[in-house]
């Protein structure tokens, strides 16, 4: 009698022993899922937690209608950042709207772009605790702290979004080209997150208890999975073509010279453009009061030039409106080092910073000569002077006198995009090349002799570009700055873009993005048939564990309680009979 309870005792104590093991198992894990619902739900201690029981929601009804607007708020600042980050080539222009409503310059775009990604990062990091707090089998719950937030990002990223669209509805168009580069990556990505997310809905699908919920589960995942999976049926990219199509480099022209190195539109800046190897040079034009052309973009002297301490209350005045001897009297260049008018600026060397504080304003005819010395093409925007000026009528023919008089430049450097009085140009000045600055249909440009297009890059078509190329009308795009950009119009056939970036553009020795369709299609089809075989063993070993955890509690065993497998009900009832 006494051997057989001794017999009892040892096999009860060797129960103990592995319901203790597994037991410890458990609780070296509880740390990893402290620290997950501690940061999601600020429940810090295991007796504020609650475990999903199998077949039941993973949360309370409210938390449940919650979390779709954490993960709209993670879609919405996804998209507001893409198509920030993709908005990257035209900063310079938010950043020159913006200081003329405001009147003072700063960088809003980098700000923007800061404030973007840091919500992008915050809700990302709330989805991905909850990611795991679902694959651990834990019910969801968001600190209050939390759900506030996600309406911050969330309004944010809809409003912003929102006023974007209605003011620089354009940049949709940018967002729309960038896919032909980023495409095959932002596949790849996504395919990815999908493999990543078939741990927590196997999990949940398999548990469920009953078909309709594991219908719910998993239907919308397998749809966007095939979703994904066929995408690439639909994408185009120029930059996807055989061996040895791909076209020559195009040309770069400097836009205003080269206003990331140097002042805009001085001296200095077209001298930039010219030493790394510029083709061509862009500029804007007006006329001073007394018929001097001279080079300046905006319709007033405050952002360029000191103007505001030399004459304070002319700062609203009309460029046009002043002398050329008043405009000498002008910098054209401290307030580049003072407002860096771009977020990408290197520093400047001190020769080169004393160089650009002592620009003054540039005068039409010093222009062409420079271009002329240096055999680059020039293309100008001419601005016609405000009523009441002298050349108001005149300004044409004035602007001529310099091309044609006092510059000597060749004609055929000089690529004429005014459209007004565009026959009278021609006849005095027949080596002009003839630029237009929209789409025409090829009749109608070979009737005016239009041997150029000067087109903004979110016109850009391969297709077009081929079509014009067959007519001998070459293509310019402006204004290009970002390499991905670049390569796309490189790829798509364009014969040169206007750039603010000469410096780094004429360093691209090929495409960013360059692959034949027989490559693409590797890429694309090792992708889908990697991601099917592992969402495949994920749900098989869920499935299996679950069939595993079954036949232990058929057979009366200690079933495991762990995060993840919430099935196992440890018996300690015997507890007192071990250790009496």
């Amino acid at each position: 009698m006494e051997a057989s309870s001794t017999s009892l005792k040892r096999l009860k104590f060797g129960k103990l022993k592995v319901v203790r093991r597994r037991l410890l198992q458990r609780y070296e894990h509880q740390p990893f899922i402290s620290c997950l619902a501690g940061f999601y739900s600020c429940r810090w201690k295991r007796y504020q937690r609650r475990r999903t029981e199998p077949g039941k929601c993973c949360c309370k009804t409210r938390e449940c209608v919650f979390f779709p607007l954490l993960v709209g708020a993670f879609c919405f600042s996804l998209v507001f950042l893409y198509m920030w980050g993709e908005a990257k080539n035209d900063y310079n222009n938010f950043d020159w709207y913006n200081y003329g409503n405001l009147g003072f310059w700063f960088l809003w775009s980098l700000v923007l772009l800061i404030v973007a990604a840091i919500l992008f990062m915050y809700i990302t990091l709330l989805l991905v605790l909850a990611m795991c707090l679902l694959a651990e089998g834990q019910q969801l719950y968001l600190h209050w702290s939390h759900k506030i937030g996600t309406f911050l990002v969330l309004g944010f990223s809809v409003t912003a979004l929102f006023i974007l669209s209605v003011l620089w509805g354009d940049q949709w168009k940018t967002v729309r080209l960038s896919f032909q580069i980023t495409a095959p990556y932002l596949h790849i990505g996504a395919i990815t997150i999908m493999v990543l997310l078939s741990w927590p809905v196997a999990l949940h699908a398999i548990r469920a208890d009953k078909k309709v919920v594991q219908v719910i589960i998993v239907g919308p995942y397998l749809a966007i999975l095939l979703f994904l999976f066929l995408i690439p049926l639909g994408m185009y990219s120029p930059c996807i073509r055989e061996m040895g199509t791909l076209g020559p480099k195009p040309a770069l022209i400097g836009h205003r010279g080269a206003p990331m190195l140097a002042p805009e539109n001085t001296e200095m800046s077209f001298q930039k453009t010219i030493e790394h190897g510029g083709d061509g040079l862009e500029t804007d034009v007006t006329i001073s009061y007394d018929g001097v052309p001279f080079l300046m973009h905006d319709s007033t002297l405050r952002r360029t030039t000191n103007i505001k301490e030399v004459y304070p209350n002319d700062t609203a005045q009309n460029a046009a409106l002043f002398s050329w001897d008043t405009l000498q009297e002008l910098n054209a260049g401290m307030w580049f080092l003072k407002d860096k008018p771009f977020s990408c600026m290197g520093s400047l060397s001190r020769a080169d910073q004393n160089q650009a504080m002592n620009q003054s304003i540039y005068k039409l005819s010093n222009f062409l000569r420079l271009a002329d010395s240096q055999n680059k093409l020039v293309i100008f925007d001419l601005y016609r002077p405000p009523e009441k000026h002298p050349y108001r009528n005149s300004w044409i023919n004035r602007t001529l006198e310099v091309i044609l008089n006092e510059s000597g430049i060749r004609p055929h450097l000089v690529l004429w995009l005014e459209n007004d009085m565009r026959s009278f140009v021609q006849s005095i000045a027949p080596g002009f090349q003839q630029t237009m600055g929209s789409k025409a249909s090829v009749e109608d440009l070979m009737m005016d002799n239009i041997v150029k297009l000067n087109l903004a890059y979110t016109e850009m078509s391969s297709e077009d570009i081929r079509k014009y190329a067959e007519a001998n009308i070459t293509t310019n795009l402006y204004v290009v700055n970002e390499p991905w950009l670049f390569s796309l119009a490189w790829c798509s056939g364009a014969h040169s873009v206007t750039t603010n970036a000469v410096h780094t553009l004429k360093n691209l020795s090929q495409p960013l993005f360059l692959m034949t369709p027989q490559q693409y299609n590797i890429m694309w089809i090792l992708t889908d048939l990697t991601s099917v075989l592992l969402i495949s063993l994920i749900f098989a070993l869920h499935w299996w564990r679950e069939q595993s955890f079954s036949c232990c509690a058929h057979d009366g065993g200690p079933m495991l309680e762990s995060g993840t497998y919430n099935k196992f009900r440890t018996e300690l009832s015997d507890m007192p009979a071990i250790t009496a």
